[in-house]
């Protein structure tokens, strides 16, 4: 004989329901995010089953969990050659640990997985935060975040793209110029970049920056977006020097990428400087390990993941934070960009 359960959950009133435990526990607790009628249809489920509203986790959720949620829709393969990421999970982690706070991070696999995770961390109260990188343009994350004030978010993204959602924003659009104008005074009037995915916005900000300066100063200016890996990287390289003309000068949106770009330079026999001139973008210390070493466009990565902590702390608080902006790029120059060769 089956032995009777004790007690009704939210996920025996979602399979009844034929709909997600996230649904339910938005329709039970009164959250917004699901229709009026999917609401009606849980609340008399719940009813019938005879689902009764448990004290002690109603309690906890009203507790601070000590937790602040990252979502990351990275290729794993990706995560494990590319800096950045690292580097901001560094400084952000060491800074919440002074405040006891630890961090939760959780690999978005699938289409639609980033999206079911933020709505799992609203519904069930997992996080006392979170902190949204990678926003794509008409991100729905953003949208849903927005709905959702009682969660405080901090997006690492431009404020053009974030929403009302408090921002900690990068001088993108500043570096492309200051990394354009650099080259132009080395003489290079033919230019490429290989940047990430289109679809994230702050590869479209650096998009339309790259294309302004180039056509402000006269240049003639290729891009090639990729999927930030070193495979992709190469490949972008061989097709942009595949052509008579080639560039001059090329930018790579990360560091393994120029890497790959140096690479590919060098076993097609192309100098550089001497023929071509290389940069990078953020500086990780695979620039300075690299030989020659890697011009780059710097930041302080580990910095900005602290004071994305420091952020998210007074968000849980209740103060207001807005835009802030990071401290700005450097430009560091090094041996993989030097003047134009002479010829062209």
């Amino acid at each position: 004989m089956a032995v009777q359960k004790s007690k009704v959950t939210i996920f025996d009133v979602a399979k009844a329901s034929g709909v997600s435990s996230s649904a339910v526990s938005y329709a039970l607790n009164g959250k917004s995010g699901v229709s009026e009628g999917t609401r009606a249809k849980v609340l008399k489920i719940a009813h019938e089953l005879g689902w009764k509203p448990n004290g002690a986790a109603q309690a906890l959720a009203k507790s601070k969990t000590q937790r602040i949620g990252l979502v990351l829709g990275y290729d794993p393969k990706l995560l494990a050659v590319e800096s950045y990421m690292m580097e901001l999970i560094s400084g952000l982690g060491a800074e919440l640990e002074k405040h006891d706070y630890s961090l939760l991070v959780r690999m978005a696999v699938g289409e639609h997985a980033k999206l079911s995770i933020i709505k799992d961390w609203i519904a069930t109260g997992n996080v006392d935060a979170m902190l949204l990188v990678n926003i794509e343009l008409g991100d729905p994350c953003v949208t849903l975040l927005e709905e959702h004030t009682e969660m405080p978010v901090l997006a690492i993204a431009d404020a053009s793209v974030s929403g009302k959602l408090s921002t900690l924003s990068s001088a993108d659009a500043d570096a492309v110029h200051q990394a354009v104008q650099y080259l132009y005074d080395l003489g290079h009037r033919h230019i490429a970049r290989v940047a990430g995915p289109e679809m994230l916005a702050h590869s479209y900000i650096r998009d339309s920056a790259f294309s302004d300066v180039a056509t402000e100063l006269g240049m003639r200016y290729r891009c090639l977006h990729t999927d930030y890996t070193p495979e992709t990287g190469s490949e972008a390289t061989k097709r942009l020097l595949s052509f008579s003309e080639h560039p001059t000068a090329i930018i790579y949106d990360n560091d393994v990428m120029a890497l790959s770009g140096l690479g590919v330079a060098t076993a097609e026999g192309i100098t550089v400087p001497d023929e071509l001139s290389i940069m990078s973008w953020d500086d990780s210390f695979m620039c300075t390990a690299a030989y020659p070493n890697l011009t780059a466009m710097g930041r302080d990565v580990v910095g900005t993941g602290m004071r994305a902590a420091e952020l998210l702390l007074k968000l849980i608080d209740g103060e207001h934070v807005g835009n802030v902006m990071e401290e700005p790029y450097e430009l560091r120059q090094r041996g993989t960009t030097g003047s134009v060769p002479a010829e062209r």
